[in-house]
C-alpha cells in the first residue's frame, strides 16, 4: 500500500502553529521532537488516519516569503468532516476566519477558511 504520509507546511513559529492547529482546528499533536540542528520535527494530524502536516519553521528570506502563501492564493488544503455545521461553529468560536458563507455544491457542503498565516483551506463535508 502506498500513501502520502506528510505534507510540509512552512510556518513562522512552531509553538504558535501547534496552538492554532491543535486548538482552533482540533488537530492532534502527533510528534514534537528536537533535532540536532536546533529545529524541531513537529507533526499534527486531523484524525487517526490520513496525511499529517509537518510544521516546518521557515529558514531564510525565501522560505519566510512563502509562509501563508504556499499555493499562490489558491485553496491548497482540504479538511473533510462528517459534521459540517458543528465543525464550522466550533472553528468560528475558536477564532478561525472563514472567507465565505457555506455553499452546498453537488460534491458536498463547503466553505473556505484561512489558517493563522493566511493559507486557504476548504472545510468540506462530502455529499452522500
Amino acid at each position: 500500500m502506498r500513501h502520502i504520509a506528510l505534507v510540509t507546511l512552512v510556518v513562522d513559529d512552531y509553538d504558535e502553529a501547534i496552538r492554532f492547529y491543535t486548538g482552533a482546528l482540533g488537530f492532534r499533536l502527533v510528534e514534537d521532537a528536537p533535532r540536532p540542528d536546533g529545529s524541531r520535527w513537529v507533526v499534527v494530524a486531523a484524525g487517526d488516519q490520513g496525511t499529517g502536516l509537518l510544521l516546518a519553521r521557515a529558514k531564510g528570506d525565501e522560505q519566510r516569503a512563502r509562509v501563508g502563501d504556499q499555493t499562490g492564493g489558491r485553496v491548497g488544503f482540504f479538511l473533510h468532516t462528517d459534521d459540517f455545521a458543528g465543525e464550522r461553529a466550533r472553528m468560528l468560536a475558536a477564532g478561525v476566519t472563514f472567507l465565505e458563507e457555506p455553499r452546498h455544491e453537488p460534491y458536498g457542503s463547503v466553505a473556505v477558511f484561512q489558517d493563522l498565516y493566511g493559507n486557504r483551506w476548504d472545510l468540506l463535508q462530502p455529499a452522500g
